[in-house]
């Protein structure tokens, strides 16, 4: 007799750590950190306007471009992007608009909360439920994400810009501002 098993492509990962991470304590003086893509235009609008009220706050911001995943060129990429991680106090992480674009997104917002930064994966309305299941997949359901409207990238930068002002408070709380963001009004 034949022996055959079957998975159940439904299960859960019996290590989920389902703790979002530390939350960013404050703005002033923090170095928050920006993962972009060389793909969504859009996301370089987002991330340009978020660093621009950011630094209004006292927050110092840097930026770094993620580049090609493959072969000696991939290994050079996480080698820049473990070095870009050790010089923040906290990540984030866009854009997830793709399917590889939100994988990526994922695998990058992991390995800054697996550093122990607090960290927040930014996606569009569309990819959403797949950002959830990646970070589900890689053992962190409680991934911070932030969701953007969609479609984002073939919106006017005008109109992208007032998006991004508009999810700045939102995007701040996803960070764990809650308890600050009760009481400053917004700027």
């Amino acid at each position: 007799m034949t022996k055959g098993y079957v998975l159940d492509p439904t299960g859960f990962r019996t290590d989920d750590n389902e703790d979002a991470g530390p939350p960013l304590p404050g703005l002033k003086g923090a170095v928050i950190g920006f993962r972009v893509d060389e793909l969504w235009r859009s996301w370089d609008w987002v991330s340009e306007i978020w660093a621009e009220m950011l630094r209004q706050e006292g927050a110092e911001v840097r930026f770094w471009r993620a580049g090609g995943r493959t072969g000696p060129v991939g290994e050079k990429v996480i080698r820049e992007l473990d070095e870009f991680t050790d010089e923040l106090d906290a990540f984030v992480v866009g854009l997830a608009n793709c399917g590889s674009c939100t994988s990526w997104t994922i695998h990058d917002a992991l390995w800054g909360k697996k550093k122990g930064l607090p960290t927040v994966a930014v996606a569009t309305r569309h990819f959403d439920e797949l950002s959830q299941n990646l970070a589900r997949r890689g053992g962190e359901s409680a991934l911070r994400r932030h969701i953007l409207p969609y479609p984002l990238d073939i919106r006017q930068k005008a109109e992208v810009h007032d998006i991004a002002k508009d999810h700045y408070r939102p995007f701040l709380r996803t960070f764990g501002l809650r308890d600050r963001l009760a009481v400053e009004p917004a700027a």
